[in-house]
């Protein structure tokens, strides 16, 4: 599969698995050969961006919802759910194929798709002096031992071949799309039909592409037929009809099965030469292969720009950004509304007090607790040695009670026979127990506390 997610971006292309596309919300669909529609099928069921006449194959040949389908006119700048400005290029790989130009907080990205590049891509008005961030390379045959004629080229060689074979019916293999140019090139150069299959002259029709083909069996002695069948057993069978030569034009090494098969050098993709000449021309501060495994970077490097680069903008959507800062506020809080509640719940719940109404006479003096002052610094949870929230105790004392332990609190409470009401309850001292770390009140607290304890029993009796 030739997809692709772009890290740092909404933008998935020609990559139909939503389960493993990582967040992206913009599908792009950049020509409608198989290897890159893998995945994609009648049951796709979001937005799906492309040139119009993909989008008129794609409906027909994978049954994908029209609904779904968003035609972006080539050559004009798409803004997309405003975030992502869109210009669609022609690729010149196949009818319909195009490059996509993505623009946004990302940066600038170029995503070639399968392309074939030619000196008039620089003219193209949205690639002329444009700093480019990101480019995404066909890299199919990013070689420099693979070299390939351009295809004016290859069209000449496939002519030679049919000259040389005045008697013989050509059959040439294609795949579903590509490659018409050549056909319609050598119809015009012979003043003959090409014969092709009711599907394909359907599609050949959907093209607008010149009348030359038909469908009707000798009208014409070039016929086009997939390249699949382009093997030993079907030329042996031809050849006992009539005298048959195939034409296998492709740029990738083939083998040979019959002495009338003749393989031309004609691709639909840049050749070594022409990708260097191009990213020579742009000037991108990287380049990204999009064919993995095959690694073609060090090829370009003395071809990239040294402006810096735009960083990914990996920013959070906005709800989840506010949800964010929220909770970032309410940890902030976190702290006070601990300490308030630690004072008002500091009086153990185990025990019932006697209404503090009839013991007004009582006084602090003669219960012989001190209020603690909140003195506490704004982390409740501090634990640094210097610290005073933490270890208030430790300085001053061994006078205050502390709500560490509640039961054993109602207990000296009960002994004294003396009720004791919130506002009386050391509450500083008890929200400082509660919201110290574990690790602390083990070091310290055991020892103090039973200290604490004693000496509030030792008042008790005294009282």
């Amino acid at each position: 599969m030739s997809g692709t997610v772009i890290s740092g971006t909404p933008i998935a292309v020609d990559f139909w698995s939503v389960r493993r596309a990582a967040g992206a919300r913009l599908f792009f669909l950049s020509h409608m050969h198989s290897d890159h529609t893998v995945g994609l099928s009648s049951t796709w069921s979001r937005p799906l961006y492309c040139s119009p006449l993909t989008a008129c194959l794609l409906h027909r040949r994978l049954q994908v919802p029209t609904c779904w389908i968003r035609p972006l006119e080539v050559g004009q700048s798409h803004v997309l759910g405003k975030e992502v400005t869109v210009t669609l290029l022609d690729s010149n790989h196949c009818p319909g194929s195009v490059m996509f130009l993505f623009e946004g907080a990302f940066g600038t990205i170029l995503y070639t798709g399968d392309f074939r590049y030619t000196s008039t891509m620089q003219g193209e008005p949205a690639l002329r002096g444009r700093h480019i961030d990101r480019l995404y390379l066909d890299n199919t045959h990013c070689h420099p031992h693979r070299p390939l004629p351009s295809r004016q080229h290859a069209t000449r060689q496939a002519a030679h071949v049919i000259r040389m074979h005045p008697r013989h019916q050509v059959v040439i293999g294609v795949y579903s799309l590509g490659k018409e140019a050549l056909l319609v090139d050598l119809a015009m150069e012979f003043s003959t039909w090409v014969v092709v299959s009711p599907w394909r002259l359907e599609q050949m029709r959907l093209l607008e592409l010149p009348d030359v083909f038909t469908t009707e069996e000798g009208a014409g002695w070039i016929r086009a037929v997939d390249i699949t069948e382009i093997r030993w057993d079907t030329l042996v069978s031809w050849n006992t009809l009539h005298p048959t030569i195939a034409i296998l034009p492709t740029g990738r090494p083939v083998k040979v099965t019959h002495p009338n098969i003749y393989p031309i050098l004609y691709s639909d993709h840049s050749s070594f030469s022409e990708l260097c000449e191009f990213v020579k021309w742009l000037k991108p501060c990287s380049v990204i292969p999009i064919v993995r495994g095959s690694i073609c970077q060090a090829y370009f490097q003395k071809y990239l720009s040294s402006a810096p680069q735009a960083l990914p903008d990996l920013k959070i959507p906005k709800p989840v950004q506010e949800s964010a800062q929220q909770q970032s506020k309410r940890k902030a809080q976190e702290p006070r509304r601990l300490l308030k509640r630690a004072a008002r719940h500091s009086v153990p719940r185990g025990v019932v007090y006697e209404s503090p109404e009839k013991h007004t006479e009582k006084s602090e003096e003669s219960m012989g607790v001190k209020v603690l002052q909140q003195s506490c610094c704004e982390s409740a949870f501090c634990s640094e040695e210097g610290c005073t929230c933490c270890h208030t105790g430790k300085e001053e004392g061994k006078e205050e009670l502390s709500g560490e332990q509640p039961g054993v609190a109602g207990a000296a409470s009960a002994v004294s026979q003396a009720p004791v009401s919130d506002e009386h309850f050391p509450t500083g001292f008890a929200g400082q127990y509660l919201l110290t770390p574990l690790n602390v009140l083990k070091q310290n607290s055991s020892q103090k506390f039973d200290k604490l304890v004693e000496d509030f029993f030792r008042r008790g009796e005294a009282s």
